[in-house]
C-alpha cells in the first residue's frame, strides 16, 4: 500500500470513528435514543462540528431564515430575546448538552425570534437544513420530535413510568380505551312493557347484572339491575307480573362510545352505579359494566370507593389507605396521566372526609344544625397525592354574631373530632392549623365573606399567603349552595379590585423555578437538603400561583389548575401553545413528584418533595428542565402583565 492509499484509509477510519463516537454520544440524549441506527447514522455524516467561543452568537433574528439544525456536543447555549417593554435582551432558556434548537424556526422556515450565543466555550453539531428537512421525512421519530417538540418527550416521560409500574404488577392495561371497544357484547335489552319475572329470566339466562329498556328504535329508556331486584323483593310492594317499565330506573346516565375507561371508572365511582350505557346518537350501542371495566383494567376503583362510604369504623379507612397506594400504582401502569391520578386520589379523599364526618356525627351525636365542610389547597383543587395534610374548614348558616358564636360552640367539639379521625386516616393535622376545628375557620357564611373581603381589601403578607391557601375553595360534604353562592361574590369584589390583582401576582413570582441563568438545576449547597431541589414549592407552585392570580382576575371559580389553564386558553387570556405547554410542565413535574412519593411509600421511608436531580436518567433530566423553564416563561408573563 503506497503513502498516499495509507493516508486516504487511515482518514476514512478515523471519520468511521468520529462518526461511531458521535452516534455513542447522541445515543444518550432523546429523540436521538429512539431513533433508527440508519437514520441517525444519515445524521451525523451530514453534521459539521462548530465550535463557538463564549459570548459568540451562533443565529440571529436578522440573518433571515435558519440554515442549520444545531445540537450541543459541549457547553451551553443560551437564548435571549427582547421583550416588550425592556430596554436590554433577557435570557429566556438554557440548551445543555444533548439538546437542539431552533425547531421551530425550521419548521416554520422563517428566522429565528430569539438570539442564539454560546453561554460558554461549545460546540456543536451543524445540520444543514435540505438534510434536516429530508431526515423529518426519512426518521417518524425525529418527524414526532421536530413537529412536537417536547411534548414527544412528554410521552416518553409516561411510557417510562408506565413500563416501570407494569413490572410491579406483570402487566400493562390503558385507561385511555374507548368504551367502543370495552362493549363489544351484544346488550341485553327489553321493551318496558315485559313482566319483570321475564326480564329476570334474560338476565339469568345471559349471566348480566343489567337488563337494559329500550323502544322500537333502539332507543335508551332506562336500565334495571340486581340491585334494583333486591329492592323489588325486599320492599315486596310490586308483584313479579308487573311491567319492568315500573321499577326500571328512568334515563340512565351514559357516555358516548368516545369516551374512555377513566371516564367510565370517574363516573361510576362519583354516581355510586355499576353500569353505565353506551349510546352514540340517542341509540344503545352496548353496556360497559363495573365487572367489565375491572376484570380488563385491573383497577376496583368502584369497589373501592364503594368500600370507603360503606366503612363501619375509622379504622377501616385507615386499612384502606395501603389499598389506595395499590391502586395509584395500578393507575400508572395503565397510562393514567398525573392528573388524571391526582384526581381519582383526591375523590377517594373525598370519600374518605365524607364518611369519617358521617362516623364521627354517629358516635358523637347529630349537632342539630346543617353544616358544610369545606376544603383548600391542593385538596380544593383536587390535586393531592399519597402525601397530603389537612386543610379545611365549616361554613353554617346563622342570623346574627350571637347566632353565630352559639352555633359554633356545638360545631367545635365535633370538627376536633374530625381532624383527629382524618389524621388517623393519613391526613396529616395542618401544622398551621387551618383546620375546621380552629374557630377562625369554623365560620358562618357573612363571616366566610367578610374575611374573604378583608383579604382582598387588606393585602398584607399574611393576608396574601392566606389568599394562596382559602381561593383554592370546594365543599366536600354537605350543602354546596351557600358555600357557592358566597363565593361567586368573592370573585366580583377580585375582579374589580386591580390592587389586589396586583399584590396577588407578586406573590406568584416568590417561588422561582430552580434553574439558574448559567448553570443546570439550582440546588441546595448545604445542609440536609444539599444538592436537592424541592419539585413542589420550586416547581409546581409557579404554575399553581400564576394559574390562580389569572383565573381568579377574569371571575373563573374553577380550582384545578389544569382546568384553569383550559378555561383561560378558552377565555383567550393565555395563547393556545402556552396552556398547553404549562400543562405539560405541571403534569410532568406532578408525575416526577408522584413517582418519588410511591417509591418512598414501598421502602416505608418519609415524605419528600425534594429530589436530586442527579439521579434522574438524561429524558427526565431535560424534560424537568424544561418543565421549570416553562413555570419560568409564566411568571416573565405575569410580570409583565402586571407591570413587575
Amino acid at each position: 500500500m503506497s503513502r498516499d492509499e495509507a493516508f486516504a484509509q487511515a482518514g476514512k477510519t478515523a471519520v468511521m470513528q468520529n462518526v461511531h463516537g458521535t452516534m455513542a454520544f447522541l445515543q444518550n440524549y432523546p429523540p436521538f435514543s429512539q431513533m433508527e441506527t440508519s437514520h441517525l447514522a444519515w445524521m451525523v455524516e451530514r453534521c459539521e462540528l462548530r465550535f463557538y467561543a463564549q459570548g459568540e452568537s451562533i443565529i440571529r433574528p436578522q440573518e433571515g431564515p435558519v440554515k442549520y439544525f444545531y445540537i450541543v456536543k459541549q457547553g451551553m447555549v443560551r437564548g435571549e430575546r427582547l421583550i416588550v417593554g425592556q430596554e436590554t435582551p433577557e435570557t429566556t432558556f438554557e440548551i445543555s448538552v444533548g439538546e437542539c434548537f431552533p425547531l421551530a424556526a425550521l419548521i416554520g422556515e422563517r428566522a429565528t425570534r430569539t438570539e442564539h450565543i454560546a453561554g460558554q466555550d461549545c460546540f456543536c453539531l451543524a445540520l444543514p437544513q435540505a438534510d434536516f428537512v429530508r431526515l423529518v421525512s426519512l426518521s417518524a421519530t425525529f418527524r414526532d420530535f421536530a413537529l412536537r417538540g417536547v411534548s414527544s418527550l412528554l410521552d416518553q416521560v409516561n411510557q417510562q413510568a408506565q413500563l416501570k409500574a407494569a413490572e410491579n404488577l406483570g402487566a400493562q392495561y390503558s385507561l385511555d380505551t374507548r368504551l367502543g371497544d370495552l362493549a363489544v357484547r351484544q346488550p341485553i335489552s327489553c321493551r318496558a312493557t315485559l313482566p319483570i319475572r321475564e326480564a329476570v329470566r334474560h338476565m339469568h339466562e345471559a349471566s348480566v347484572g343489567s337488563i337494559v329498556i329500550t323502544n322500537a328504535e333502539q332507543r335508551l329508556e332506562g336500565i334495571f339491575t340486581l340491585r334494583d331486584l333486591r329492592a323489588v323483593v325486599a320492599d315486596g310492594v310490586v308483584e313479579m307480573s308487573e311491567h319492568i317499565g315500573q321499577v326500571m330506573t328512568p334515563a340512565p346516565y351514559h357516555l358516548p362510545p368516545n369516551a374512555t375507561a377513566f371516564d367510565a371508572a370517574i363516573a361510576m365511582t362519583e354516581r355510586h352505579i355499576a353500569h353505565i350505557c353506551v349510546v352514540d346518537h340517542g341509540r344503545l350501542l352496548g353496556v360497559v359494566s363495573e365487572r367489565d371495566l375491572f376484570s380488563l383494567q385491573r383497577v376496583d376503583l368502584v369497589h373501592l370507593a364503594r368500600t370507603i362510604r360503606q366503612a363501619s369504623r375509622v379504622s377501616s379507612l385507615a386499612a384502606m389507605r395501603t389499598d389506595i397506594r395499590h391502586l395509584v400504582e395500578s393507575m400508572l401502569a395503565h397510562g393514567a396521566s398525573s392528573s388524571q391520578i391526582t384526581h381519582i386520589v383526591t375523590l377517594l379523599n373525598d370519600h374518605t372526609v365524607a364518611r369519617v364526618i358521617e362516623l364521627c356525627i354517629e358516635e358523637h351525636g347529630d349537632p342539630g344544625v346543617p353544616f358544610t365542610w369545606l376544603c383548600f389547597g391542593s385538596e380544593g383543587r383536587r390535586e393531592q397525592t399519597l402525601h397530603t395534610d389537612q386543610d379545611n374548614g365549616i361554613l353554617f348558616e346563622a342570623a346574627n354574631a350571637t347566632e353565630a358564636e352559639a352555633i359554633r360552640s356545638r360545631l367545635l367539639p365535633l370538627a376536633k373530632r374530625i381532624n383527629h379521625a382524618l389524621a388517623e386516616c393519613s391526613f396529616a393535622l395542618c401544622k398551621g392549623n387551618i383546620m375546621a376545628s380552629n374557630p377562625k375557620l369554623c365560620l358562618s357564611r357573612q363571616e366566610w365573606a367578610a374575611r374573604f373581603d378583608q383579604m382582598i381589601r387588606t393585602t398584607t403578607q399574611e393576608n396574601l399567603l392566606a389568599s394562596s391557601i382559602f381561593f383554592d375553595f370546594r365543599v366536600v360534604w354537605g350543602d354546596p349552595d351557600g358555600a357557592e353562592s358566597m363565593f361567586a361574590e368573592v370573585l366580583d369584589h377580585i375582579a374589580a379590585n386591580e390592587v389586589f390583582q396586583h399584590q396577588l401576582a407578586q406573590h406568584a413570582l416568590v417561588s422561582r423555578p430552580p434553574i439558574g441563568r448559567f448553570r443546570d438545576f439550582v440546588v441546595a449547597r448545604s445542609g440536609a437538603e444539599k444538592d436537592t431541589l424541592d419539585v413542589k414549592t420550586q416547581g409546581l407552585i409557579p404554575f399553581v400561583d400564576g394559574a390562580r392570580v389569572l383565573a381568579l382576575a377574569h371571575r373563573i371559580s374553577e380550582c384545578n389548575t389544569i382546568d384553569r389553564f383550559r378555561l383561560l386558553r378558552e377565555a383567550g387570556v393565555i395563547e393556545p401553545l402556552d396552556a398547553d405547554a404549562y400543562e405539560e410542565a405541571y403534569q410532568l413535574i406532578q408525575l416526577i413528584r408522584m413517582q418519588q412519593h410511591q417509591r418512598q411509600d414501598r421502602e416505608n421511608l418519609p415524605f419528600s418533595n425534594r429530589i436530586d436531580p442527579d439521579t434522574l436518567n438524561h429524558l427526565d433530566r431535560r424534560i424537568l428542565r424544561e418543565s421549570f423553564r416553562q413555570a419560568k416563561r409564566l411568571q416573565s408573563s405575569l410580570a409583565l402583565r402586571y407591570q413587575l
